[in-house]
């Protein structure tokens, strides 16, 4: 067994990894390709000693690579993919150029890293992963629906969700009023719909009974908009609130925040970031759709986060006020979970009626969550 002053890196590709070796003194000492077969890595690594790290960039099957290592006895470090290539460097990109780059960088200190969560974890995120995609296949067929019936000037008389069971019947008896070919779609639709429901429905069921609640997962509760399946996902999501250093690295990590542009004094702020925690990112905005849709109910109206959705849609419409409200949102999980608190409402806010002359801005309110 060789002892533990190396440093590895490995470029991971679909059907195979290249493994690179560096010495105690940065120096090449071994290069080799690894086939994707079950225990390979895991044999290649058992000659290094327990301990001894191995770089991996962040690739779409890092899952049982990392697996293998750590079963190995070694000590699997994911690197941020796009940054690490910035500062290796590199003009041309091959794989030994690749694999000698992580290794550097983790022999030098500078790995440009990312959490690794716990297998149980990365194993009970597929729960609320594949709702989330689910629900997504559900918006898009309901979306669908609504388009095919205004095609045909038809509506229901409600304004609430025509796809609840109670106007079940009347939805159907209008679909019946399309033509032949374009109903037979719409029914084909609904049905679609329906399995869909009752998949989400049996994963929801699965994981509130495989993920058990914890004190992270009742403090994102207490933020208004994540019930439990949502605060669920969050919680696995985020890990430990610890590797955060403050709440704009955080809701950056979420994608709730625009893209910045700035030259000569003058700043141009685009739409929201895309390279994010997109799992994170749709839970927020999931979140402050449910607020948009309870927004008129008593139990909802005298909230700050309505009143900050309302002031931001009149002044700047519908989509801005939401990533707005899902900011907040992001903002307030990581105050809640940092500091190992219920969420208050902003110290200085009122309903309406109760308000002091000087309304409390957003800014304000941040701070305060901050302070």
């Amino acid at each position: 067994m060789l002892h533990s002053d190396y440093t590895i890196g490995c470029d991971a590709h679909k059907h195979f990894s290249l493994f690179v070796v560096l010495g105690g003194s940065g120096d090449l000492v071994q290069r080799t390709r690894v086939g994707h077969v079950p225990g390979a890595i895991g044999a290649f690594l058992s000659q290094f000693a327990e301990g001894t790290p191995v770089a991996l960039e962040t690739v779409g099957n890092w899952y049982w690579i990392v697996d293998e290592i750590e079963e190995a006895g070694c000590i699997p470090l994911l690197a941020h993919a796009a940054k690490a290539k910035v500062m290796m460097g590199n003009v041309h990109k091959t794989d030994k150029l690749d694999a000698q780059g992580l290794a550097t960088l983790l022999y030098l200190g500078k790995l440009p890293s990312v959490w690794i969560p716990p297998a149980e974890v990365r194993d009970e995120r597929e729960l609320p992963r594949t709702r989330m995609t689910f629900a997504k296949h559900r918006t898009m067929m309901k979306n669908r629906i609504h388009s095919t019936l205004a095609k045909y000037a038809l509506s229901l008389d409600t304004a609430s969700d025509i796809f609840a069971p109670k106007w079940r019947p009347e939805l159907e008896a209008t679909l019946q009023q399309l033509p032949d070919e374009t109903g037979r779609c719409a029914l084909q639709q609904l049905q679609i719909l329906d399995a869909l429901t009752d998949h989400i429905k049996q994963l929801e069921d699965r994981i509130l009974f495989r993920i058990q609640t914890t004190p992270t997962i009742h403090l994102v509760q207490t933020v208004p908009g994540p019930a439990k399946v949502l605060a669920i996902l969050i919680d696995r999501e985020v890990g430990s609130i610890d590797r955060f250093s403050a709440a704009k690295h955080f809701t950056s990590y979420c994608g709730l925040v625009p893209k910045l542009s700035a030259s000569a004094g003058r700043a141009h702020y685009g739409r929201m970031v895309k390279q994010c925690n997109t799992y994170l990112k749709w839970a927020f905005i999931e979140a402050a759709n449910v607020i948009v849709a309870h927004r008129d109910h008593p139990n909802w109206r005298r909230k700050y986060v309505v009143h900050l959705y309302d002031s931001t849609r009149r002044r700047k419409g519908h989509s801005v006020a939401v990533g707005a409200t899902a900011r907040y949102l992001a903002e307030s999980t990581y105050w809640v979970l940092k500091k190992s608190e219920p969420y208050r409402e902003p110290p200085h806010w009122a309903p309406a009626g109760k308000r002091s002359p000087v309304s409390l801005s957003q800014e304000q309110a941040r701070a305060q969550h901050g302070s």
